[in-house]
Parts: structure tokens; sequence; C-alpha cells
């Protein structure tokens, strides 16, 4: 049996230049900060809000450890907290990492479904302080 897959948001992430922990007990932690952006979708757009960041570990020289925080405003002011978290092999011919996107919303909202079912994501680098995100929800 294939999964079907719903679109569900294209969000196009600005980030800032990432600080360097250093050595922590999982690999090399970088803190890359989350500066704004847009949110487009079927049933929800928006922007990207200043303040979230990703928690970016490359355990080693083959993978990498991503565990993003961040919220988005929605056109009609709702506001949506995302927590995404993906693993990168490093050496693999594509830059198209795959996540699991958490919502954390309204219960009672118009953005309820987003805390209902199975979401997949695939973020991509596109540009040098830019990444694109597709969330997906498997039907």
């Amino acid at each position: 049996m294939v999964a079907e897959a719903e679109k569900i948001m294209t969000l196009l992430v600005d980030v800032d230049e990432p600080k360097t922990v250093g050595r922590v007990a999982e690999g090399e932690l970088r803190i890359i900060p989350i500066i704004s952006g847009i949110v487009e979708g079927e049933r929800l757009r928006g922007k990207v809000c200043h303040g979230g960041a990703d928690w970016n570990t490359i355990i080693n020289e083959d993978l990498c450890h991503v565990m993003a925080r961040y919220w988005i405003q929605t056109e009609d002011g709702a506001v949506i907290g995302i927590e995404n978290e993906g693993w990168l092999n490093i050496r693999a011919q594509t830059a198209v990492m795959r996540t699991t996107p958490r919502f954390l919303c309204d219960l009672q909202g118009k953005y309820a479904f987003l805390t209902h079912g199975c979401f997949t994501g695939e973020l991509s680098v596109t540009g040098k302080n830019q990444v694109q995100i597709v969330v997906w929800k498997l039907r």
C-alpha cells in the first residue's frame, strides 16, 4: 500500500548566520536563528515570525540532526508553534532532508486540523540564508 499525501503548506524561511556552540555530547552543535519568512498553502497563509532557531548537530561526517522550534502567524492573526525534527545523510547526493513537523495551536480554532494526523516535511536549502520546507499530511 502506498500512502497518499495532501500538501498543507510551503514555508520559505530566512535564517541568520549559524552561531557555533562547539562540541557537545551528541556532536558539533550550531544554532541557526530563524528571522522571518512566508507561509503559503490552500488552507493557511501568513508569515514566519522572528525568534525561533534550528539546533543543528553534526553527529559525524555522515549524519546531521536538526531540531527547529519557531512560530508562524496566519493572515487572520492566529499564532501556531512548530517543532520540526529530522536527520540528514550529509554524503547523500540529494540536499532534501525529511522531517517530522509538529504543530501547536488552539484546539478550538480554525487550524486545529494541524494537530491531527501524520505530517512529514521536505526541507531544502534554497539560498545562502534561506530554506524551503514543504509540509505534507499523510492520508
